[in-house]
């Protein structure tokens, strides 16, 4: 099966539908189902991936989305609110058996009256070792990669569907080592593309217990987290749940990779002064978005200091501080204000205006 794929991608291009599907929060799924995988290889246990890769009306989650399945009916994530997902696995028992691919269907709208038809593809999941090789280093270097799906919209198996996956566009790679046999190639299929970017980053510099509450939502978000403190600190990376790395350096050393529109950064070392250093050290880095945490006169005063250090800088740097960093829901604890933080960084980065999600529903309404 992934022999005709990877022929197909070497060859003319498929006069196929297709979509592209560009997701910003998938891509720590996918790396918690990689991990998944490896744990269960261990045991000896085979592993299935089932992918919607199609659908029609509505869903609780959109096209791009998968789950793990494992030989003893554990399940790593979910395609649906919880509805569908008992079906996939009695589904997939067929696929541990054959190791053939398979298409199924779902229609919510005769089953909860509140989905849509989901097209979702099961298929065997079984990387090579190169594969994780490559994910892992790619994750490590935020790179974006690609994956594609070929399938159908009728219930059924085939050896010509299944799922590809680049990250340097000149090598695919199968989701399973175990089903390259070349086949007949099947043009009826259908294309479902995906470029999925790198985990989002967040930066925190400060190392108090609000910072700890903040990496703690934001590593559940499925963020990659960062906390920079002062080099004389006596934190350690237990201390703080979730955490990606801990980067003990003074302002002026301070350098960071790879700052762009999948970066925010938080500054909350509760210092006036460091935080004034910190935003200096910071001033040709172009994040998504930089929040200041404190008072309203505190972050003018803050940002009004950093000018006169920088009178030229720029102003779409500027454009990217928040403060104080948050959206207004009334937060008071730390734990509150982590998800005032979290909330304002997601709303901008998906380019939304915070409202009520029963507000949106009217919008809809004929």
């Amino acid at each position: 099966m992934i022999g005709i794929v990877l022929a197909w991608l070497q060859s003319t291009p498929i006069k196929v539908p297709f979509l592209i599907n560009e997701e910003k929060g998938m891509t720590f799924e996918f790396k918690n189902s990689i991990n998944s995988f490896k744990k269960a290889n261990q045991k000896a246990l085979k592993t299935v991936m089932a992918t919607l890769v199609a659908l029609d009306g509505s869903s609780y989650r959109k096209p791009g989305v998968r789950m793990l399945i494992l030989e003893d009916g554990t399940m790593m994530g979910a395609l649906s609110g919880g509805c569908v997902e008992k079906e996939i696995l009695k589904q997939s028992e067929s696929v541990f058996k054959t190791n053939q691919p398979k298409m199924m269907t779902y229609d919510g709208r005769y089953r909860l009256g509140c989905e849509g038809t989901l097209y979702i593809l099961i298929e065997p999941f079984h990387p090579e070792e190169s594969l994780i090789i490559e994910f892992e280093k790619t994750l490590e270097e935020r790179k974006a990669f690609q994956i594609k799906s070929y399938y159908s919209k009728q219930e059924g198996v085939n050896d010509n569907w299944g799922s590809c996956i680049t990250f340097d566009k000149d090598k695919w790679f199968g989701f399973s080592k175990t089903t390259k046999g070349e086949t007949k190639k099947d043009s009826t299929s259908l294309l479902f593309e995906q470029q999925l970017e790198p985990c989002f980053r967040l930066i925190i510099i400060g190392s108090e217990h609000d910072a700890v509450q903040l990496c703690l939502l934001a590593s559940v978000l499925g963020w990659e987290v960062v906390i920079v403190t002062n080099a004389a600190s006596q934190v350690a990376t237990q201390d703080f749940p979730g955490i990606h790395q801990l980067l003990k350096v003074e302002p002026n050393s301070l350098q960071l990779k790879k700052v762009n529109h999948q970066t925010a950064i938080v500054l909350m070392t509760h210092s006036y002064a460091k935080d004034l250093q910190y935003l200096i050290a910071l001033k040709e880095t172009q994040p998504a978005y930089i929040g200041l945490v404190g008072a309203m006169a505190r972050g003018q005063k803050l940002i009004n200091d950093f000018i006169d250090y920088h009178p030229l800088v720029e102003e779409s740097f500027l454009e990217k501080i928040h403060s104080p960093a948050g959206l207004n829901i009334g937060a008071e604890t730390p734990q509150e204000i982590a998800m005032s933080i979290c909330s304002e960084i997601l709303a901008l980065t998906r380019q939304q205006k915070p409202d009520f999600m029963k507000n949106k529903k009217a919008q809809l309404s004929p």
